[in-house]
């Protein structure tokens, strides 16, 4: 097995936040004193992702996800534990990590405002040393793909929220970096738009071999982009694992859906079978005992004239959702 191009071990981040008693009272008297607390954002993280692996990484908001991809960025000092991205330490920050990572946060902008996007990549070429030949090509590439080749010269806040994210990744992977940090990179987005860069982060993962770890709130960007999830709550590590064994280990059912021209009439008796989530005109869905599916469908196609059954699988958003919720 190659060696990992990130490993975390032990990483924790603590803030310390100013409380302000409320009132004006309290506000005078934090001129004087001040009452000061300690916030645990990440604390003593374990993980580590292998080349090319593109990685969800999940949690609830205030989980620890960006304090992580900061401090894997070189951005933030942890308090304690270590970590080492591509055989270098993050946050010593020196140029040859810089010119192999990227990180690109969905609610911030690198490309200048006022300024054609085309003149902020060229700006970043520079920076990066990056042949003009080189830019040029690279640039032609990623606009062509993500559809957006001919937005290249209108002002950056001219351009819809979608154009200008993916410009954004344009100018995140111009110097082509071997480790990618992505949070939120579909925020905001229409479907077709969000589509499109899923479809971009899929391809340059397959083709580039860029090791990625994304974090979204959008479950479709992970169910299609990642085999491997990390979740973590309230700055721990709760799961490191296949996406696929979610659905083993945290949902211990499945739905089952019937159509039947009686089933309306026989929900009282359905219910003996398992829990009733949807019930309409001729369709009935029920929550069933992973154990239970084979014998219930049984019973339902003895009993009942059933023209038609589906057996599926929970939607992992929803097993995700619960997950979030405990």
């Amino acid at each position: 097995m190659p060696d990992p191009v990130i490993q975390v071990d032990g990483l924790s981040r603590t803030f310390r936040t100013y409380r302000k008693k409320p009132g004006l009272a309290g506000a005078l008297r934090g001129l004087f004193h001040r009452d000061y607390e300690l916030v645990e954002a990440v604390r003593g993280i374990h993980f580590a992702i292998a080349p090319g692996e593109l990685v969800g990484f999940l949690g609830p908001n205030g989980a620890g996800k960006t304090t992580t991809l900061k401090m894997l960025a070189g951005l933030l000092y942890p308090t304690a534990g270590t970590a080492r991205v591509l055989g270098y330490v993050p946050w010593e920050r020196k140029d040859g990590y810089r010119r192999q990572f990227a990180l690109l946060l969905g609610q911030k902008n690198q490309l200048w405002w006022d300024l054609p996007a085309r003149e902020s990549l060229e700006l970043n070429a520079r920076i990066y040393g990056i042949p003009r030949d080189t830019m040029e090509r690279t640039v032609a590439e990623m606009t062509e793909l993500l559809g957006v080749r001919d937005k290249l010269n209108v002002m950056v806040r001219e351009l819809s929220l979608g154009e200008r994210m993916k410009l954004e990744l344009t100018a995140a992977l111009l110097h082509q970096p071997k480790v990618l940090f992505l949070d939120e990179p579909t925020i905001g987005l229409d479907v077709v738009s969000q589509k499109a860069v899923r479809e971009f982060l899929r391809h340059h993962n397959e083709t580039r071999r860029t090791t990625i770890l994304l974090t979204s709130h959008y479950m479709a960007d992970i169910e299609q982009l990642c085999r491997r999830v990390i979740i973590i709550d309230r700055g721990q590590l709760f799961f490191d694992g296949r996406l696929g064994e979610i659905l083993d280990r945290f949902a211990d059912f499945k739905l089952v859906t019937i159509h039947c021209d009686t089933a309306a009439e026989q929900s009282a008796n359905l219910r003996k079978y398992g829990e009733i989530v949807e019930l309409a005109a001729g369709t009935v869905r029920l929550k069933v005992k992973r154990d239970r599916v084979i014998p219930v469908c049984k019973a339902l196609l003895d009993e009942l004239p059933v023209r038609d059954i589906d057996i599926e699988e929970v939607p992992i958003e929803d097993i995700i959702r619960q997950i979030f919720a405990r």
